[in-house]
């Protein structure tokens, strides 16, 4: 199989420029502001997504250290395999976070709700449409007592380069 390369279609400026200290998921700081800024060739692309309420942001995780195929997430204290996590520290280092749109002007997009760091990388960019990414989940692994953690848990560092 060929090698897979992607070219970032922009960059995500947010106040949060360490690792530890992020939410460990946007849904947890709601009012937390970034501005994403697209770059010239890619503005036209922009056209229509002032109808959406929130975006799927598709990132790389380009401070994430190299990945082990078992890790100890932030909602454990048990080692799981990475693809049962959210690690920033995977064997493909993409994020992506649903985030809420504040304004577009021309090739800023203003956000909120972010878990992202300042300067990561943007690959791409869809609208959140509920009717396509809503579904009930009958189960949540490993998560499942995990999740009323969620909101008072932070990044500690553990996967930084």
């Amino acid at each position: 199989m060929e090698d897979v390369t992607y070219r970032p279609i922009g960059v995500i400026h947010s106040p949060y420029t360490e690792q530890a200290g992020t939410p460990i998921q946007a849904k947890v700081d709601p009012g937390t502001h970034a501005r994403i800024e697209i770059f010239p060739e890619f503005v036209e692309g922009l056209d229509g997504l002032e109808g959406f309420s929130h975006i799927i942001l598709i990132y790389h995780f380009h401070r994430s250290r190299k990945a082990n195929l078992r890790q100890t997430p932030f909602l454990d204290d048990r080692e799981r395999g990475v693809f049962a996590i959210r690690s920033p520290s995977r064997p493909n280092p993409i994020g992506f976070s649903v985030v809420n749109i504040v304004a577009i002007e021309g090739n800023i997009i203003e956000v909120s709700g972010v878990d992202i760091l300042d300067g990561t990388p943007l690959l791409d960019i869809k609208p959140y449409v509920p009717d396509f990414d809503i579904y009930d989940a009958a189960k949540t692994g490993w998560l499942e007592r995990r999740l009323g953690d969620l909101e008072r848990k932070r990044d500690d560092g553990r996967f930084a380069k």
